[in-house]
């Protein structure tokens, strides 16, 4: 089973169509049906590591400041509770705690589920990510978790591997800062050739701009896990291209080569509605 890491940008991606919408509305028509999703999305950033085990989790609606018609979004796609005790099984002695309320499906999930999945039938579980966590523990976290793929489920990461609120520029809708390249390009080498070595990008001369935060960096660590794990990692750039100088859309898929629609760049933000920190986007 092939498994993506995908940069989220913004939740208006729910609603738009555009390059990063139809990339993975052309993964989820070329991808064989996964018996369950796996998530590892940078919303669920908890000082723990969980899974979600309810039969049918909520959408979260995690943010604010944006049109009324984003809030009206359900991705009703039903749980999988099982999964929760056969994941914490693989990844023993990691331990993995069972979510049965507090969480959901977040948008950094539903966002792209949307157009990859839209009829929502497959079973979807996220998996925290450990904020009191080093990044080297998300690389081999990843790494474990590379039989699930065996068994038929799809592990997506969903995050951005260059994403910096503060310094977001609304005139710059499908550029990206110097420093923003330069940090994407080194890990786009790195993910495409050395995955192993994902976590040490953290010496970058750049990666304090690039993420001031680790939250949605996190989730490219666990693709690069996995694709570590694989004897061939046959890890392929699924759409790539930045949003307001400071986010790197910058999609990969393993084990799938998948090909796209063109489409339109930028995705649609409110501005004077949606201040650049208003929302963990």
């Amino acid at each position: 089973m092939p498994a993506a890491f995908n940069g989220h940008g913004n939740p208006m991606n729910a609603l738009d169509v555009n390059r990063y919408t139809s990339a993975w509305k052309a993964f989820g028509n070329a991808v064989p049906r996964p018996r369950a999703i796996l998530v590892v999305s940078a919303h669920w950033y908890i000082n723990a590591t969980a899974v979600t085990a309810m039969p049918r989790p909520r959408t979260i609606h995690d943010f604010y400041g944006f049109p009324d018609e984003l809030f009206d979004v359900q991705y009703p796609a039903p749980g999988l509770p099982e999964l929760a005790t056969e994941i914490s099984d693989t990844v023993h002695p990691t331990w993995v705690g069972a979510d049965i309320d507090s969480w959901g499906i977040d948008h950094g999930t539903w966002s792209v589920l949307v157009h990859a999945f839209p009829d929502a039938t497959i079973p979807v579980v996220q998996l925290s990510i450990n904020a009191d966590k080093p990044l080297d523990y998300h690389l081999e976290l990843g790494a474990t978790l590379a039989p699930l793929r065996e068994r038929g489920v799809l592990v997506v990461a969903s995050g951005n591997v260059v994403h910096n609120l503060r310094s977001m520029n609304w005139r710059l809708a499908d550029d990206g800062y110097d420093w923003a390249q330069r940090f994407n390009d080194d890990a786009k080498a790195t993910m495409l050739t050395n995955p192993t070595e994902f976590a040490a990008l953290d010496a970058h001369p750049d990666f304090t701009k690039a993420v001031p935060t680790p939250d949605h960096f996190i989730p490219a660590l666990y693709l690069a896990g996995l694709a570590g794990e694989t004897a061939h990692p046959d890890v392929d750039i699924l759409v790539d291209a930045y949003a307001y100088g400071s986010l790197s859309m910058t999609a990969y898929t393993l084990g799938l080569a998948c090909p796209t629609t063109p489409g339109p760049t930028a995705s649609s933000l409110p501005p004077g509605r949606f201040p650049p920190d208003s929302s963990n986007i």
